[in-house]
C-alpha cells in the first residue's frame, strides 16, 4: 500500500464505536499488582504497531523501546532492588544515583504539592501504611523495581541530542501504548521511579552511550483481587483547567 493510500485511509476511517475508545482511555490507571500470565509477543508487537502512529515534531519519532521478559526482567529487578536496599541502609549512597533530567520540580508549590501528597497518603492509607513506617514505605516503593510482578517490562530511552520537545512526543507515544494495551485487556504502570537507577538500567539493556533513560513501564494482566488495584487517583474537573476564549 502506498503512502497516499495510507493517508486516504486515515482521513476516511470512521471510528465505529467511540465509547470503546473512551473506555480504553478512562479505564487506564497505574496498576500496581499483576498476574504472572505471560503476554504473547504478537500482542506486544500489535501494541507497538499502534503506538508508532503517535505524533512527533517533524516526524522525528524519537522513541527507543527495550522489552524485558523472563530472565532479563528478573535480573534487572534484582540489581536495582539491591541498590535500593543499599541506599535505604546508607542514605549517603543516593548521591551515586542521579536522574538525567528533572522529572519533578525542584521547588514544589500548590496545587501540585497538594495533589502529590494526597496521592501518596491515599495509597499508603489503602495499604495500611502509617506515616513514619519507613520499612513498609521502602518495601512498597521497591515494588516498582519488581515491575509489580508484571511479566512484561519496558525501558524507554531518548538520544541525548534531542531536546525537551521530544519528551512531549514521548508522552504521546507512551499514552498510545497504554491505550492500545487496554484495548487488548492489559493494564500498565508508567514508572519514572527507574530514572534514578539509569547507571544500572542502561548497560543492562544494552543502550548506547548517547541515550538517556526516559522512564520504565510495567505491563500485563492486572490482578483484580489485589487491594492496591482499587486505588484510582482523582482528576480535576474540566472547568478547573479550561478557559474558553471568544
Amino acid at each position: 500500500m502506498s503512502s497516499s493510500q495510507v493517508s486516504h485511509a486515515q482521513v476516511s476511517t470512521v471510528v465505529q464505536h467511540p465509547a470503546s475508545v473512551d473506555d480504553a482511555i478512562t479505564s487506564r490507571f497505574s496498576a500496581r499488582d499483576f498476574l504472572p500470565t505471560p503476554v504473547p509477543k504478537a500482542t506486544i508487537e500489535e501494541i507497538l504497531e499502534v503506538a508508532r502512529r503517535a505524533p512527533s515534531g517533524t516526524n522525528t519519532q524519537p522513541w527507543k523501546v527495550y522489552v524485558l521478559q523472563g530472565e532479563s526482567l528478573r535480573s534487572l529487578a534484582d540489581k536495582v532492588c539491591a541498590a535500593h536496599d543499599a541506599i535505604f541502609a546508607s542514605p549517603e549512597l543516593a548521591a551515586e544515583y542521579r536522574e538525567e533530567y528533572d522529572y519533578y520540580p525542584r521547588t514544589w508549590v500548590s496545587p501540585y504539592i497538594d495533589r502529590r501528597r494526597e496521592n501518596g497518603w491515599s495509597l499508603y492509607g489503602l495499604l495500611g501504611i502509617a506515616k513514619g513506617e519507613k520499612d513498609k514505605m521502602h518495601a512498597q516503593h521497591q515494588r516498582n523495581y519488581r515491575f509489580f510482578d508484571a511479566p512484561l517490562g519496558f525501558m524507554f530511552t531518548l538520544d541525548r541530542v534531542m531536546e525537551r520537545g521530544s519528551l512531549v512526543d514521548y508522552g504521546m507515544f507512551l499514552q498510545s501504548m497504554m491505550v492500545a494495551a487496554r484495548a487488548r485487556g492489559l493494564h500498565s504502570c508508567p514508572q519514572a521511579a527507574w530514572n534514578g537507577y539509569a547507571k544500572i538500567v542502561m548497560p543492562h539493556i544494552g543502550a548506547g552511550e548517547g541515550e538517556m533513560l526516559v522512564c520504565g513501564m510495567s505491563m500485563g494482566y492486572a490482578d483484580e483481587s489485589a487491594l492496591v488495584n482499587g486505588f484510582h487517583t482523582p482528576r480535576e474537573p474540566v472547568a478547573g483547567f479550561t478557559r474558553w476564549l471568544e
